[in-house]
């Protein structure tokens, strides 16, 4: 057995951009999930340090977010430079919605969101009884359902999830720095943008795959 398997794998999901179909009504063109993937809990522990330590420096109160859209850039830059040699992994689904056909989908937000996070754990094959952690802003009755979903759609063949968790991104630095990673992999496609490349670089030695459904 291996270290990846003798270890409690955690992964911290995030999202940028929006789940709707509008897309002549402001709408995102493009809807991302970004897993930060770390494969030893001290890893996790050592890393929420780091962007605890960061924070401190800032003078911010403790529970004070890193949020993508809200955070100044350079503090963002700045805070991505911190962990960028940390231990993890970084992967992603990037979803092109003008490609999108399903009725469902198009026309149930979180049919949308649980499909996209399904098809980017069911394409990381190097997951073994992850303990999975999302951000949870929704209510008690979506929660249950998309944990459901979860074990069923992605433990149909192989025990890849042992649990799925929703945390407070107000208290969980990790939550926030998933939202940093998708604002990051966003801002790719946002190429009016002088800094479209500038956060994507920084993360680069710890993206292992940002697959672009298309």
């Amino acid at each position: 057995m291996n270290k990846v398997q003798q270890q409690k794998q955690i992964v911290f999901i995030d999202d940028s951009g929006d789940p709707g179909f509008k897309l002549d009504k402001g709408s995102s063109a493009y809807f991302v999930i970004a897993c930060v993937i770390f494969d030893d809990p001290l890893d996790a522990e050592e890393t929420a340090l780091v962007i605890k330590k960061f924070r401190r420096t800032l003078g911010w109160a403790d529970y004070r977010e890193f949020k993508f859209n809200k955070t100044k850039k350079d503090i963002v830059s700045s805070l991505l430079n911190e962990v960028a040699t940390n231990k993890f992994r970084i992967r992603a689904i990037s979803m092109d919605k003008s490609k999108i056909r399903s009725h469902e989908l198009k026309n149930r937000q979180d049919s949308f969101y649980n499909y996209t996070i399904k098809e980017v754990l069911a394409k990381t094959q190097t997951l073994h009884h992850a303990d999975i952690r999302l951000d949870g802003h929704s209510g008690r009755q979506y929660k249950q359902s998309a944990i459901t979903y979860f074990r069923r759609e992605i433990n149909s063949r192989s025990k890849k999830i042992s649990k799925v968790k929703f945390v407070d991104s107000r208290t969980n630095v990790l939550i926030q720095l998933a939202d940093l990673v998708a604002g990051s992999i966003l801002r790719t496609y946002q190429t009016d943008k002088s800094d479209s490349n500038t956060y994507i670089k920084i993360l680069k030695p710890r993206i292992e795959d940002i697959w672009k459904f298309r």
